[in-house]
């Protein structure tokens, strides 16, 4: 508030600043006077405007808060989102990715759930059973990291973070059924993670080996690759090394067929995510080369899918990681450099490469081909090993070019046949006839690929086979917060599972954490030192516990029966609301969170828990919010609060600010005055009700004049494009915009004061449908317009979504452009139903086309109905 001033017609006026804009209003508003009586008396006396009224919004802060708060007590109470089965409903299942319990909630979150909120509600009205659910990833390395900065137990600093997001998400006004929320560190969730874990392992799914693997010295526990990214931890950002250890991993790849194919289902995906999907799966056809080592003959197989290009390998190169690279560089006169190199290249990729020392031998001429070491190769790809050749494959052709390796031409460039290497500026990769390639000489290397792989499996020197870049899934993580795996390790027998009516294995509280050394589990007597299930000797307890993406790879069927205690979920409540209807996350998810859900899914089906093989019908990848061109984040401090936006303008403000200004796959780039403009307009929509809204009985058979039909056809166009904008690519500012046009129109129709009642009967009917259609978007001001005008005592959701009437869409004039060889002589106003020939009679007739026409012959008479008259002379 700004302060008081006394008019001079006897009332003070409160003069509220919300947000960096001034509005007036009567203060003794709430003890009996009449809001617009005063603004009468205002006009008489002269001062504002003659627009003032609709400049005078009693919509402000203080109310906001009032309303916002009244609505989400009455959704609470009211239980107006709790779901449950109903066959006599369509079901509709939207999920956000659910978050990992930070403590605030931030723009990227606010912009994620408002999106999943307005399809929820929007579905509600249009009938549908909705299903709308939240909970929290709330296992993970950053809860350990608090707890020691912050000097506390990674539980309790995990469920004050949830008390605080879930007070958030109900302030933003959120529709979830709260009755379902879930926290993954919770026991009662994670046994089910066990259970999952010993069905896997019956089946031979699940298993330990030992291997090299990634290593984050930082948080000292292992990485999948997939959590490397660009030699660093996702998590916190340090370098990675690799570490020999013994390690639990999932058999993904028993999948990789029909996770590859079942890609071909999912065609409201988006086109980008199935590509990430695809490549990072990696079906390659191709030739396993049998290359060997000089000296000693150990094998060196190589996978290629080039064939044709074999004749040209002028150099093998292996991945840093290779198991062959130890044999080669041991008693090398640089062995010490070699091994410096490989635990240098091991954590970053900068195209290096280092000579080893020895030589291979290419089986198909029997030539002498140097071995070097190079970080571009992966040892996830094919063998680890590559064949290069220079001439014709980029990468090969810049590492040669580096460290002045041989070259040679294999296929001919047909439009420079005479192309030496000498010459060559690039590799070249198109096709072409095959030269210096023995007997497969001026074959098409189309062609020769085939001929060639053929005849090295016949010889003996190769086979045709297929290979994948999908690697079994690690879990293992040597961390406390996290599902403890259910195993126990016996001297006399083994590796024996935990028995399934002793899950959950929970892990132990007021656990001491400290970052170093490894798991803090192994630093637990009380939680390590066990009885056997089977021999009931001494025995221990496994110390890792499971990566986070296993508890986030089935969440999604645990909302469906989400505190059942007796199973993992009710197989009648999956089977009624699965698949997710509508799935929303960042792309950030694309191949780790959604790779693993797919996989998960498809051994439930195996289980016979599902009927289903794709847990995601249709995904949604939205973009992040950006201020001053970049990702908000702390470290750059450009962040902004969204508690600071609702404390100011309201989180109607916000949702509607979120969705208006960018489409939802689209970067949003934050924008304080754009924020204003959302206030000021739903201030707009507020004062229309207020200050113009009467009800009055529905007046039988109107006539209309041309501004009724105007706003009837505006209308109807609203509730057609917004319809359209909801429903098809979620399209929510163009929906936001067309409702923004009709309020423009609304504003401007006049209700003379001698009306019979159908004039302030049709803006009223427009009113209306502007609530309804803004009521997914801004659901609190809705609510309390709706329950004003129509004294509606339940939820505006139980509303029915409004229809639109094509015939109003059709205009009774319009207007039509008339060109001449082209050029724009004319714009004639006609009826809409006009014919052909009274058109052309009308246009013919006028004086200016005969001006323009000059009495020439017309060639051509062209109509566009509605739209255009093109006439050739």
């Amino acid at each position: 508030m700004v302060g008081f001033f006394r008019g001079s017609w006897g009332i003070t006026i409160e003069i509220m600043d919300i947000p960096h804009l001034i509005f007036i209003r009567p203060a003794a508003e709430g003890r009996g006077l009449d809001p617009r009586a005063n603004i009468k008396k205002f006009r008489r006396t002269g001062g504002p405007p003659e627009d003032y009224e609709r400049k005078v919004m009693p919509y402000t802060a203080s109310e906001i808060k009032i309303i916002e708060a009244k609505w989400q007590k009455y959704w609470r109470e009211d239980k107006t989102f709790q779901a449950s089965p109903d066959k006599n409903r369509p079901k509709y299942y939207v999920l956000e990715m659910f978050p990992y319990p930070s403590g605030k909630i931030h723009m990227g979150h606010v912009r994620n759930y408002t999106i999943a909120d307005v399809i929820a509600r929007f579905r509600m009205m249009q009938g549908f059973n909705v299903l709308h659910p939240i909970g929290y990833d709330a296992f993970g390395q950053p809860a350990e990291n608090a707890a020691i900065k912050h000097k506390t137990d990674p539980a309790q600093w995990t469920y004050r973070c949830i008390d605080q997001m879930r007070d958030e998400f109900k302030k933003m006004g959120f529709s979830y059924d709260w009755d379902r929320e879930i926290a993954t560190s919770d026991p009662e969730y994670y046994r089910w993670n066990q259970w999952i874990f010993l069905k896997m392992l019956e089946r031979g799914l699940a298993y330990k080996k030992g291997s090299s693997v990634n290593w984050c010295p930082d948080c000292e526990t292992t990485l999948a690759n997939e959590e490397v990214i660009q030699g660093q931890c996702w998590r916190c950002k340090s370098e990675v090394v690799q570490k020999d250890l013994e390690q639990w991993y999932l058999k993904i790849t028993d999948y990789r067929e029909s996770l590859l194919e079942d890609l071909k289902k999912l065609n409201h995906w988006p086109a980008r995510v199935i590509a990430m999907q695809e490549n990072w799966i990696g079906q390659s056809y191709g030739v396993e080369i049998y290359f060997r080592e000089k000296d000693t003959g150990e094998s060196l197989p190589v996978f290629t899918t080039r064939a044709d290009t074999i004749f040209g390998a002028t150099y093998v190169v292996l991945a840093p990681e290779h198991p062959l690279v130890g044999k080669l560089i041991r008693g090398a006169p640089h062995e010490g450099e070699l091994v410096s190199f490989i635990k240098r290249v091991s954590k970053f990729s900068k195209k290096e490469g280092m000579f080893t020392g020895r030589y291979a031998i290419n089986p198909v001429n029997n030539e002498e081909i140097p071995i070097w070491i190079a970080d571009y190769v992966l040892m996830e790809y094919g063998t680890g090993a590559i064949m290069a050749v220079p001439t014709h494959d980029q990468r090969d052709f810049l590492f040669a070019r580096e460290h002045h390796l041989p070259m040679r031409i294999v296929i001919q460039d047909p439009q420079d046949p005479q192309l030496k290497v000498s010459d060559m500026r690039q590799a070249f990769e198109d096709n072409g006839r095959l030269v210096h390639s023995k007997q497969f000489d001026g074959l098409p290397n189309g062609e020769a690929k085939g001929k060639i792989a053929e005849w090295m499996e016949k010889e003996g020197i190769g086979k045709i086979t297929e290979h994948w870049r999908l690697r079994d899934w690690l879990i293992s993580r040597q961390r406390y917060w996290g599902t403890p795996i259910p195993v126990i390790y016996c001297e006399a027998c083994g590796v024996v599972p935990v028995p399934e009516n002793q899950l959950p294995v929970e892990l132990p509280k007021n656990i001491a954490i400290t970052g170093q050394g490894g798991s803090p589990l192994a630093q637990c007597p009380q939680f390590v030192q066990v009885k056997c299930p089977k021999c009931q000797g001494d025995a221990r307890r496994e110390t890792d516990t499971m990566a986070t993406f296993f508890d986030s790879s089935w969440y999604y069927l645990r909302y469906c029966s989400a505190h059942d205690s007796s199973r993992i979920f009710d197989k009648d409540g999956v089977g009624y609301w699965m698949p997710v209807d509508q799935y929303i996350g960042g792309i950030e998810h694309a191949i780790l969170h959604l790779l693993y859900s797919r996989f998960f899914t498809k051994f439930f089906k195996d289980l016979g828990l599902v009927t289903f093989e794709e847990p995601f019908s249709r995904l949604l990848t939205q973009g992040m919010v950006l201020k001053d061109g970049e990702v908000m984040s702390k470290s750059k401090g450009n962040t902004v609060d969204p508690d600071e936006v609702i404390g100011k303008c309201g989180a109607d403000t916000l949702r509607l600010f979120i969705l208006f200004a960018a489409p939802p796959e689209d970067q949003l780039e934050w924008n304080d005055s754009a924020i204003d403009g959302s206030w000021r307009f739903l201030s707009r929509v507020w004062s229309l009700v207020e200050n113009r809204y009467h009800p009055v009985a529905d007046p039988a058979g109107p006539i209309y004049d041309q501004e009724d039909k105007e706003l009837e056809r505006e209308r109807n166009l609203a509730i057609k494009r917004v319809t359209e904008g909801m429903s098809e690519g979620f399209k929510f500012n163009t929906a936001i915009s067309a409702v923004m046009i009709l309020v423009n129109k609304i504003d401007k129709y006049q209700i003379p004061d001698d009306s019979s009642g159908i004039k302030q009967g049709l803006f009223n009917k427009a009113v209306q449908t502007v609530i309804l259609l803004l009521s997914p978007i801004t659901p609190h001001i809705c609510e309390e317009l709706w329950q004003r005008m129509t004294g509606a005592k339940a939820s505006i959701t139980s509303v029915p979504w409004p229809t639109y009437d094509s015939a109003a869409l059709e205009k009774d004039i319009v207007q039509i452009v008339v060109q001449i060889n082209g050029k724009l002589r004319g714009k004639f106003d006609v009826a809409s139903d006009i014919s052909d020939d009274q058109l052309r009679e009308m246009i013919l007739a006028d004086e200016k086309v005969q001006e323009y026409l000059q009495k020439r012959a017309i060639k051509k008479f062209i109509v566009v109905p509605k739209k255009l008259v093109s006439i050739v002379v």
